[in-house]
């Protein structure tokens, strides 16, 4: 099976990064590749065996789907490996980057699209999140978790 690594520097410190990846009231703010899609819904139980589920829609309506997994491995603060609904598995790593993050996807590529399509998508929604993400870091007096 094909994998498909990106990546992503956020200019925000490891456990504000992670929070904002991991939490439903974040997720639903970055989880979508461009402005015309949304995440009207995230949830979010993050042990083994927990399920992750997000909402991805077409803001016009058109088309809509959830995303589903189960969490095979979680190191929190710094990585976690879940597995999809149709088997691939996807691992996101957190690592200090300087006074940042750099965030690291690898996931195995399905065989519907394009490699290059599906790397691309999975970047841009890696993007989003490390615009909004950024923007959390640089608040200041708020303690981490508040937002």
């Amino acid at each position: 099976m094909t994998q498909i690594t990106i990546q992503s520097d956020v200019s925000a410190l490891p456990p504000r990064v992670w929070e904002a990846y991991t939490q439903p009231e974040h997720i639903t703010r970055w989880n979508f590749a461009s402005d015309d899609w949304c995440c009207p819904s995230a949830s979010n139980d993050m042990r083994v065996g927990g399920t992750y589920v997000a909402r991805m829609e077409a803001k016009d309506g058109s088309f809509g789907f959830d995303l589903r997994a189960t969490y095979d491995e979680i190191t929190p603060g710094q990585s976690f490996t879940y597995t999809l609904e149709d088997g691939r598995k996807v691992t996101t790593n957190f690592a200090p980057e300087g006074e940042g993050t750099r965030v690291t996807t690898t996931f195995d590529a399905e065989d519907q699209n394009p490699v290059d399509m599906q790397r691309d998508g999975w970047q841009a929604i890696l993007d989003n999140f490390a615009a909004y993400a950024g923007t959390l870091g640089k608040r200041r007096g708020s303690k981490p978790g508040g937002v």
